[in-house]
C-alpha cells in the first residue's frame, strides 16, 4: 500500500462559502461546535463512515481519515462572501435552523467570521437586494479579479496552506449553454472581459477566481457556471479539482433511493409527482420562475438516467414527471417535500407509494459542505485535476463529459467514491458497477 501520490494534509485548510445563509452559517457553526465535543457530525461520510479496504481475510474496515491524510477538524478556518453583511452569527440566529444553544457557545468565534462583498447581479437574483456588494458597475473580469484578490488576502491573513470554494448561496437565474461562447476557454474569458453578463453569471467569477487561484471549487446550486467546456478546460489547465452541481439534500436523495428500488425489482412507472413547500431565502428566490426553471431542470433529470427507459420501455417508457417548488414564509428553513409515485406490478396492476418528507434542508446540506470540501482538497494533493464525478454521490446534478450519462443511483454512487477513496489510499478498487 502507497499513499506517496497524495500531499500530506499538513496546514490550515481554508474553506470559503460563497453565501452566507443558512446552509453556510448551520454548516460552520455546528463544525465549530462538533470540535468543541459538543455535537456529532451526523450525515458526513468524511466523519463517520467506515470504508472496507481489501478483501477476504484481509478485510479492514477503517474511517477515511485512516485511508487517507485528511485534515482534521481543528485544521479548519471559515471564511465567506455575501450580498448581504451579516457576521456568521447572526446569519445563524437570523436562519433559525440551529438551536441557540447550538450557536452561543461559538457565538465569538461566529462574529469574527465577517463576509467579504459578494459579487451581485439583481437580474440573477431578482429575488434579493442586495446591500453588501462589491461595485456593480466593474466588468466581469474585473470582478473575478476582486475575488482572487479576496482569496489571496484571506489565505495570508489566516495562515492557510490550501483553500477550497464552495458555493451555498443563491440559485441563478437558468442560463443555457451557449456553444459560442461557452465552449472554448478563449471565447469565455473574451466575453468576462467584453461584460457579457448575459452569459457569464456572478457565480463564473467565484469559479473561474478560484481555479486561477489553484483551489478546488465546488458548486452547490442548480447553476450553468462550471458545467460547460471553458470550465472544464481551464479546470485542466489550472490542475485544480471542480465538482457539481447542486447538494443533494432531500426530495432527490429519495428519489436516487427509489428509483433504484423500483429498477433493481423490475417494477414500472406510470407517474411522480413531486411538489415542495419551504420558507428560507432559498424558497423565496426559487419562487422567481426564472430561477426555479434552473432548478427543475437539475431535479427532472434524475429518475430517467436510473431507470433507463430506452432499456425497457414497456416499464418506464412513457413517464410523467412533474416537480413542483412553492415558496411558504411559514416554515423557514423546515422543508417538506411530497412525492405521489404511480407504480404497476404483475400483469400491470396499478399501486401508488405517498413520500412526505419533512426534513431540515440545511442540516441534510451542512455535512455536505463538509464532506466536498474536505474531499476536494483531497483531491488536489492527490493532483486530480477537472470533473470529480467520483463527487456524484452529493449532487442533485452530477456534472459528465459530453456524450456521457451522469450516474444518479445513489448505491452505484457511493460504490464510486470508496473506489476512489480506496485507489487513492493505495488499495485496490474492488467493486464494480453494472
Amino acid at each position: 500500500m502507497e499513499q506517496n501520490k497524495i500531499r500530506p494534509a499538513e496546514g490550515k485548510l481554508g474553506i470559503l462559502c460563497v453565501g452566507l445563509g443558512a446552509v453556510s452559517s448551520t454548516f460552520i457553526a455546528g463544525t465549530l461546535m462538533i470540535r468543541k465535543g459538543m455535537g456529532k457530525p451526523v450525515g458526513s461520510i468524511t466523519q463517520m463512515a467506515k470504508i472496507r479496504v481489501g478483501r477476504g481475510n484481509d478485510a479492514q474496515y477503517k474511517h477515511v481519515s485512516e485511508i487517507v491524510s485528511m485534515p482534521s477538524l481543528d485544521d479548519l478556518v471559515f471564511g465567506a462572501w455575501d450580498i448581504l453583511p451579516d457576521n456568521a452569527f447572526e446569519s445563524a440566529m437570523h436562519a433559525e435552523v440551529l438551536r441557540d444553544r447550538d450557536i452561543y457557545p461559538v457565538k465569538g468565534e461566529l462574529e469574527k467570521i465577517v463576509p467579504m462583498k459578494g459579487v451581485y447581479d439583481q437580474d440573477y437574483v431578482k429575488a434579493i437586494d442586495g446591500t453588501w456588494t462589491k461595485d456593480t458597475s466593474l466588468s466581469r473580469w474585473e470582478l473575478m479579479e476582486q475575488v482572487r484578490e479576496d482569496i489571496r488576502r484571506f489565505k495570508q491573513e489566516q495562515g492557510c496552506s490550501r483553500v477550497v470554494v464552495i458555493w451555498a448561496a443563491s440559485t441563478e437565474i437558468y442560463i443555457p449553454r451557449d456553444e459560442e461562447v461557452h465552449d472554448s476557454l478563449d471565447a469565455f474569458e473574451t466575453a468576462m472581459k467584453a461584460d457579457d453578463r448575459k452569459h457569464i453569471a456572478p457565480s463564473m467569477c467565484y469559479a473561474y477566481a478560484a481555479m486561477s487561484e489553484g483551489a478546488p471549487f465546488i458548486m452547490g446550486a442548480p447553476n450553468t457556471c462550471i458545467d460547460i467546456p471553458a470550465m472544464w478546460q481551464y479546470a485542466e489547465k489550472t490542475g485544480t479539482p471542480i465538482a457539481g452541481k447542486d447538494f443533494k439534500t432531500g426530495q432527490t436523495m429519495m428519489k436516487t433511493v427509489l428509483s433504484a428500488a423500483f429498477r433493481t425489482r423490475m417494477l414500472g412507472v406510470n407517474g411522480w409527482f413531486s411538489t415542495n413547500i419551504l420558507g428560507n431565502r432559498d424558497g423565496l428566490v426559487l419562487d422567481v420562475p426564472e430561477n426555479f426553471k434552473t432548478k427543475e431542470v437539475s431535479k427532472l433529470g434524475v429518475i430517467d438516467t436510473i431507470l433507463k427507459k430506452d432499456e425497457y420501455p414497456d416499464l418506464y417508457g412513457d413517464i410523467f414527471h412533474k416537480v413542483r417548488i412553492n415558496y411558504y414564509p411559514p416554515r423557514n428553513d423546515d422543508k417538506e417535500g411530497w412525492d405521489n409515485i404511480d407504480i404497476f406490478g404483475w400483469m400491470g396492476y396499478p399501486m401508488q407509494i405517498k413520500v412526505d418528507f419533512l426534513c431540515k434542508d440545511s442540516i441534510l446540506a451542512a455535512p455536505l459542505l463538509l464532506d466536498l470540501a474536505l474531499l476536494g482538497d483531497l483531491a488536489l494533493r492527490a493532483g486530480r485535476s477537472g470533473m470529480q464525478t467520483w463527487l456524484s454521490f452529493y449532487l442533485k446534478s452530477p456534472m459528465h463529459d459530453d456524450g456521457h450519462e451522469p450516474v444518479h443511483d445513489l448505491f452505484q454512487q457511493y460504490t464510486i467514491l470508496k473506489n476512489a477513496i480506496r485507489e487513492m489510499g493505495g488499495y485496490e478498487a474492488d467493486e464494480e458497477i453494472d
